[in-house]
This record gives structure tokens, C-alpha cells and sequence, in this order.
């Protein structure tokens, strides 16, 4: 019986140096302000991670502007933009072609504000704090 090999634990070193490649490369068209829309002028917009699909035809980008406000409006300004953003990363970078690009809202920092704010709790930081109940005294 021959089994067919589990797929990799996470993305590869490829897709890893593309995802960072179009990142850095977004990044910078974000703040030179290159795009002409109303609705992304003087936003400063964070791409924190570019995550590449496997065969590198999709590339989702996880963007946040400044201060977290007016999210939606700034996405569909991306995605509005995506056909210029992909033609200047196009310019940019020396890939055999473009992937997709996808706009989704970088969560990241929401969540690392709620796990502070769960263990700045008093009842979790007495938790962690006491000794385990199977601990010898």
C-alpha cells in the first residue's frame, strides 16, 4: 500500500522569499504614494506579511493603516488599485509573472492587544502566578 507523501508542515523557502520580495516591494509603493487615489493619499498603510500560495498564483497581503481606522474603505482602495500595484511590483521585481494579489486586514496587532489585556487581568495574573496544586511544598 503506497501512501501518498503528507504535504510540508508550512509555506517553503520559496514561497517565503517571494511573499517577503512583494512585501517589501508593496511597502514601498505604499509610502512613495505612486497610486492615484483619494482614498490612499496621505494614508500610511503597514503590509505586515504577504503570504504566497504554493504555486505562487496567489499572493494575500495583510495590510493595516496607521492608527487602524477607516479599514474598509482603505481595502477597497487596494483592491480598486490591485491592476497598478501589480504592474509597479511587476516593475520592480524579476519574477516570471505576478501572482494575484489579495487584500485582507492585518489582525495581527488586534490580537496581540487582546492576549495583554487578558493577562494584565487580575484573575489570570493571580492564576499564573500561584503554584501548581500538584507541586511539592
Amino acid at each position: 500500500m503506497s501512501r501518498s507523501p503528507s504535504p510540508p508542515p508550512g509555506p517553503s523557502q520559496r514561497q517565503l522569499r517571494v511573499g517577503e520580495l512583494i512585501r517589501r516591494t508593496l511597502s514601498e509603493i505604499l509610502a512613495q504614494g505612486d497610486l492615484h487615489d483619494p482614498e490612499l493619499e496621505g494614508v500610511s498603510i503597514t503590509v505586515g506579511e504577504v503570504r504566497a500560495s504554493p504555486d505562487l498564483r496567489k499572493a494575500t497581503a495583510y495590510v493595516l493603516p496607521l492608527g487602524g481606522g477607516n479599514r474598509e474603505a482603505i481595502l477597497a482602495a487596494l483592491r480598486r488599485n490591485k491592476p497598478e500595484i501589480r504592474h509597479q511590483i511587476a516593475r520592480s521585481m524579476a519574477l516570471k509573472s505576478v501572482p494575484d494579489l489579495r487584500f485582507e486586514i492585518d489582525e495581527t496587532f488586534d490580537r496581540l492587544d487582546a492576549a495583554r489585556r487578558m493577562f494584565a487581568d487580575e484573575r489570570i495574573r493571580r492564576d499564573l502566578e500561584a503554584p501548581p496544586e500538584d507541586a511539592p511544598e
